[in-house]
């Protein structure tokens, strides 16, 4: 742990993890494969899990007042019982499979956005069904590997929120996903107290990187947001079905 390569891909991570909490999109999702790096992935995730509830506070002062209430009245219950699924078949659901499945989303999402791109479709409306379907999927998919944004993106994108309002309802989201996951990963034993040690040396890092993530989104234009938004879901939705199907393979 105390390791110099050690510490600087936690840094790192942890600058990642702050930035994505300031609402800069996709950026923490890349927090866990660089700590992979150096420790299991298992234990990444593990160590990581305090820096995104310690960063979601400051995500959730910057953007108390730009959400949409109607998304998060669907996705905040839906995403409960994906975590709830997710911690019932921990011993049973392979985490390469779900790697794979949630890079397979990302890609799917964003091809048939670049082929619809000259097509002037409306809105989406904020529906029931979807919300809930993808809400689910949100919640199982960040609770098994801490990849739970593709899915969101799916349902969200196509309602064409403004940067502010869809930054709000991410990191709002995402807050309460983590605040709950953090007694079934309790419960499995993936949280102890060097762990925890190690990521409070890292709040500073993620808190500071948060401000500055908020300070981004609000300079950003918009169509450069949105663009962001699409290039990094699709960059990170590439890693994960590459991973997920290496891993299969080599199984």
């Amino acid at each position: 742990m105390n390791e110099p390569v050690f510490l600087i891909c936690a840094a790192v991570a942890a600058i990642f993890i702050g930035l994505s909490k300031g609402g800069v999109p996709m950026i923490g999702m890349l927090g866990v494969p660089i700590l992979a790096l150096v420790i299991s992935p298992i234990r990444a995730a593990a160590l990581l899990l305090p820096i995104y509830v310690v960063t979601d506070m400051f995500g959730l002062m910057a953007y108390r007042r730009e959400f949409s209430g109607r998304n998060l009245a669907v996705l905040i219950p839906a995403a409960i019982v994906g975590i709830t699924v997710g911690w019932a078949t921990a011993s049973l659901v392979s985490d390469d499979i779900v790697t794979l499945l949630v890079g397979v989303i990302g890609l799917t999402y964003c091809l048939d956005l670049w082929l619809k791109r000259h097509r002037k479709l409306p809105p989406r409306r904020a529906d029931v069904p979807r919300g809930l379907l993808w809400g689910a999927l949100t919640g199982f998919t960040s609770f098994v590997s801490h990849a739970g944004a593709p899915p969101y993106q799916m349902y969200v994108m196509p309602q064409r929120l403004s940067k502010l309002v869809f930054a709000g309802t991410s990191t709002i989201l995402f807050a309460v996903i983590n605040a709950v996951k953090l007694l079934p990963y309790w419960a499995l034993g993936q949280l102890n107290l060097e762990n925890l040690q190690t990521a409070a040396l890292l709040f500073p890092i993620g808190i500071i990187a948060t401000l500055a993530g908020v300070r981004i989104v609000k300079v950003i234009p918009e169509d450069a947001f949105f663009r962001l938004v699409t290039v990094g879901l699709f960059a990170v939705s590439t890693k994960l079905t590459v991973d997920g199907m290496s891993a299969l393979f080599a199984g």
